[in-house]
């Protein structure tokens, strides 16, 4: 404690780093697999994050823990993402779509359209959206998260939201006029 009554941070250890995984590890992965949409990918860098950890031995205030994790993992997604070789490569997977309930099929079918809407988005708009809707953060912990004021959090949610929008009312009017 310091002289103010308030829990210093703590420095890591194995005992620590154990607890860190078992609490995060899942959210840091999912988070990448959103934002790269390949499991492989995901897993190598949500291991990178973990290693980071280990190896920088950050002192992490009580709380701030997943947002350092998320940080990191973001930063490594987005230089995966601006790198040639990923943009060559065809993100997806067909195997998911196999589904024999047409119920099943249409939430796939969903599923994948929002994925590869939100992947058409810019970064700055992903990434809120992404943080807020599937890892569930509020604005002031992506504001943390990202290092950018709440206001241009809040704003790139909304932004993002009317694009996502957009992007999936072209694409369902486009597979009505198909059909």
């Amino acid at each position: 404690m310091s002289e103010r009554g308030q829990k210093l941070p703590e420095r890591m250890d194995d005992t620590r780093f154990e607890e860190l995984y078992a609490a995060y590890a899942t959210d840091v992965l999912r988070m990448c697999c959103f934002y790269l949409k390949d499991r492989q990918k995901a897993e190598d860098v949500t291991q990178d994050v973990f290693v980071k950890l280990i190896t920088s031995n950050p002192v992490l205030e009580p709380g701030k823990e997943k947002a350092w994790l998320l940080r990191v993992a973001l930063n490594r997604c987005r230089d995966l993402w601006r790198s040639a070789w990923l943009k060559r490569v065809v993100l997806g997977s067909a195997a998911m779509e196999r589904k024999s309930a047409p119920e099943m099929l249409n939430a796939a079918v969903e599923r994948r359209e929002m994925l590869e809407a939100i992947g058409k988005l810019k970064p700055d708009y992903r990434e809120v959206i992404l943080l807020h809707y599937y890892q569930g953060q509020e604005i002031r912990d992506i504001a943390q998260i990202l290092g950018a004021p709440e206001g241009t959090v809040a704003s790139r949610l909304s932004r993002g939201r009317k694009l996502l929008g957009a992007i999936l009312k072209e694409t369902w009017e486009l597979s009505d006029t198909e059909e």
